[in-house]
Formats: C-alpha cells, sequence, structure tokens
C-alpha cells in the first residue's frame, strides 16, 4: 500500500464513505488531472465520467481557467465582502446576470450548493416577514429530493441516507410525490400521463399557500434522488400553481446548470422565471468553490430600509465571492462564448442518447434516462416487474470497483449507474467510456448469483 494511502487511512475521514470499505478497498491516490481523465501516483488514468461530483464542464486543469486563477492570485487572493467590492466578482455578478431569466437582477455570493440553496430558504423566509406575512414560514419540495447537507437544506429533501439521521436538526417541511415516471405510481406511461403526479401539490397549495413561503425543485433532474429525469411540462406546471397560490419558486440550478442538459439553464426546457435560481458546481468548471443565489429586484427591494427597521439579511460567509473564484468562474463563463459550446454540443449529445439506448438490450438494465450531458441506467433484479435489488447487495459499489479496473470512475447511486459527462467530451471518448461500461456490466451479471 502507498505510503501516502496509509497515511489517508489513518488522518481523514471521507465524505459519504463507510471506513470500513476503505479497509477493503484503499482510496485512488490522483496525482493529477486533464481533460477527461484522472491519473494516479503510477499513471494509471480513470475517464472521469462524472465530472467529480458534477462540477467539471470543460475539462481538468483548461489553460485558461489556470491562467486566469494565477493571475488573480498574483494580485488580490481574498478580501471581506462586507463594505467591500472587486472586479472580479462585479464582472461575475453581472455576466450571470446576463445569461440568467430576465426577471432575476441580484446575485448573492457563497460558497457550495447547500449554502446557495440556505440563502435561497433565508431570503424567502425574511421577504415574507419584510412585507408582513409572518405566518408564510414554511416549504415544499419533491420526495426524492436532495438540496444539499446544511439544516435548511436537508429540511427540503426526501427522507433517505442523506438526512435520516439528523432529523433532530431539520425543521419541518412538506413534501409531495416526484414526478418518477419510470416508477410512476399512477400507473402512468409517457402516452397515457396526463401530470397526475402533480395533483398532491396542487392540492397542497391550494389548501395551505398562507403558511407556504416557497417550494423548492431541482429542474428536470433529481440528481442525488437517483438521476430522476421528468418533462418539462410538470416543471412548468409547478412553476404555475406557485404564482397562482403565491408561492415563490426556487430552482436548484446547482447541478443542472451552466450547460449540462443541452441549455444554460434546465429552467428554459419550460420557459420559466423562477423568483430564485441556486448556483454552484459548473460555474468555476470545477476548481475553486463558488455559489451564487440569484433573486428578483422586487425580493431584494424588501430588504432595502433604515437599520432600525431590522430587515437587513444577517447571512453571509468567510470566503463570499472570494476573488480567486470569481476569476476562474469569468474564465468559465467566457469559455461559453468563445467556443459556442451550447450550438456545437448539441450532435454529441445526440450522440451520447443514442449510444445509451442500445443498453436496453441488457435483461438486468430497467430505465434508460438521459437529457443533456446526463444519462442513467437504473438496475433491476427483474425487467417485467421493476424489482429493485436488495439493498445488501450493493450491486451498484460492486459495480463500481470492477469499473475502475476497466479505467472508468462510475460511482453510483445506490443501483443507479449514471453518467454525468464534460461538455468538452467527443463521440471518440463516448464510444470509449460506454463500451467499457457494457464490458463491466456484461461481465459483472454473467457472474452474478443472487
Amino acid at each position: 500500500m502507498n505510503n501516502w494511502v496509509r497515511k489517508d487511512l489513518k488522518y481523514i475521514w471521507h465524505p459519504y464513505t463507510q471506513a470500513k470499505d476503505l479497509k477493503k478497498a484503499p482510496p485512488v491516490l490522483i496525482e493529477r488531472a486533464k481533460g477527461i481523465k484522472l491519473y494516479d501516483e503510477k499513471g494509471n488514468y480513470y475517464y472521469d465520467t462524472i465530472s467529480s461530483w458534477w462540477c467539471n464542464i470543460f475539462g481538468h486543469n483548461h489553460s485558461k481557467i489556470v491562467k486566469a486563477i494565477i493571475s488573480q492570485a498574483q494580485k488580490l487572493d481574498h478580501v471581506l465582502f462586507a463594505g467591500f467590492t472587486h472586479k472580479p466578482a462585479v464582472n461575475l455578478a453581472q455576466k450571470l446576470i446576463e445569461i440568467s431569466p430576465s426577471n432575476l437582477r441580484r446575485v448573492f455570493f457563497s460558497d457550495d450548493g447547500s449554502t446557495a440553496v440556505e440563502a435561497a430558504l433565508k431570503m424567502s423566509l425574511q421577504y415574507w416577514q419584510n412585507i408582513g406575512k409572518k405566518g408564510k414560514s414554511r416549504f415544499v419540495c419533491l420526495d426524492r429530493a436532495y438540496h444539499g447537507d446544511t439544516c435548511g437544506a436537508m429540511s427540503v429533501a426526501g427522507s433517505g441516507p442523506f438526512n435520516q439521521k439528523f432529523k433532530a436538526l431539520m425543521v419541518n417541511s412538506f413534501k409531495v410525490p416526484s414526478p418518477y415516471c419510470y416508477r410512476c405510481k399512477f400507473g402512468k406511461n409517457p402516452r397515457s400521463c396526463r401530470l397526475e403526479c402533480i395533483k398532491p401539490l396542487e392540492e397542497l397549495l391550494a389548501k395551505k399557500h398562507g403558511i407556504i413561503s416557497g417550494l423548492i425543485i431541482e429542474p428536470l433532474i433529481l440528481g442525488a434522488g437517483g438521476m430522476v429525469i421528468y418533462p418539462p411540462a410538470y416543471l412548468k406546471k409547478a412553476f404555475h400553481l406557485a404564482k397562482k397560490y403565491n408561492v415563490h419558486f426556487i430552482a436548484d440550478e446547482i447541478a443542472v446548470g451552466f450547460g449540462r442538459t443541452g441549455k444554460m439553464f434546465a429552467s428554459e426546457y419550460a420557459k420559466i422565471k423562477p423568483d430564485f435560481m441556486c448556483l454552484s458546481k459548473g460555474v468555476t468548471s470545477g476548481t475553486l468553490p463558488l455559489a451564487a443565489t440569484l433573486t428578483t429586484e422586487k425580493i431584494y427591494s424588501s430588504f432595502y430600509a433604515d437599520y432600525k427597521e431590522g430587515k437587513t439579511f444577517y447571512h453571509g460567509h468567510t470566503y463570499t465571492a472570494n476573488p480567486i473564484a470569481c476569476a476562474a468562474a469569468v474564465a468559465t463563463l467566457n469559455l461559453f462564448k468563445e467556443k459556442n459550446v451550447l450550438k456545437k454540443s448539441k450532435s454529441t449529445i445526440t450522440f451520447f442518447h443514442k449510444q445509451l439506448e442500445s443498453f436496453y438490450e441488457f435483461d438486468f438494465v430497467g430505465d434508460v434516462r438521459y437529457l443533456g450531458f446526463v444519462g442513467a441506467l437504473e438496475l433491476v433484479k427483474d425487467k417485467k416487474t421493476k424489482t429493485p435489488f436488495p439493498a445488501q447487495e450493493r450491486i451498484g459499489y460492486r459495480i463500481y470497483q470492477q469499473g475502475l479496473a476497466q479505467h472508468l470512475l462510475l460511482r453510483p447511486l445506490g443501483d443507479v449507474i449514471y453518467f454525468y459527462l464534460p461538455l468538452v467530451v467527443t463521440k471518440r471518448e463516448i464510444n470509449i467510456i460506454l463500451g467499457r461500461a457494457r464490458k463491466v456490466l456484461a461481465n459483472f451479471f454473467s457472474h452474478y448469483r443472487g
């Protein structure tokens, strides 16, 4: 065992990881990265098929982003963002406003996805207090949602391994059924669907809108909930219900923003204008932590008052709008225009989807779903009945381990094997990645004994 890995096992506590697993399968020591590949200390490479937790969009160590980071670090590393400002933050805020829905005019910077969501929840809650409607204090979310690991973010998520141990820290929220098309609770298929799954949300808002502050949704893809992809019609209807009942609509674009779905933001598919939009991950192409919460001038104005009125938004972070991170984000957004990425990626996306369809031929692949550069394979024990594998068999984890031997990073979500590819992936790389994934799955299930 490498000495660095020994030290890791001695000192480090890894996220979302059972420490006992690491004794059997120690962490891989990554030395460097370039493009879509990670390289370990022995020179072995791994295709980063999940963009290192969904944030890398222009490949690792892109020269222009690295150059922007170095240049900024030589001028201004960090400064408090209360009473001070700097050019990278101003520049970034303007660029975010220019590419976002036209009603969003204000940017609040924070550190990561969870804090972007926390800011949105607190802004929404305080807005209603500021205008005299203090009773509007609850939030609505989907029952398979995930919005982060801070207490507020956990409170607006479905009950699961990410939050079930921390209920004592959480506040109550309303949860409604998710639009999980493959496992539709109403027994519908795409042809017979009439959005029956939105009725519980409609009924809840009709009865409880007087105490509801906001509705928070991950547009079109429920990420950690199993890469569940749902139709734009649901998102659009949910948005209009929120507007009808005077409830804030919070779009959590943290994982799906910045071109991941084929459009700059997933909300564009439904042509909606949310009251809040939470951003992070791809904003710096995964180089540095940064997040932003965008909102309207109307909401911002409700906080604009004399100090004695007590309407100040008392929320912030030490590294809010860190200059180096902002510079990396500006360089990232510049690449969209320079490379005309969204337009040029259309044929690659079509190719990716077509290749994914071929996985339906496997008896253990129950569902194949995709949107933009995101694809997911839901593995099942019985394809006809959609019966899942017993959780204790840890099918996804075992496939992940075998994937490493084929130079693939296939970190699963339960028994959902997914791909979250960078926007710069080529058709050749897609062929290699999916070809090796087929080999991994075929080999695993040829030896599988339930």
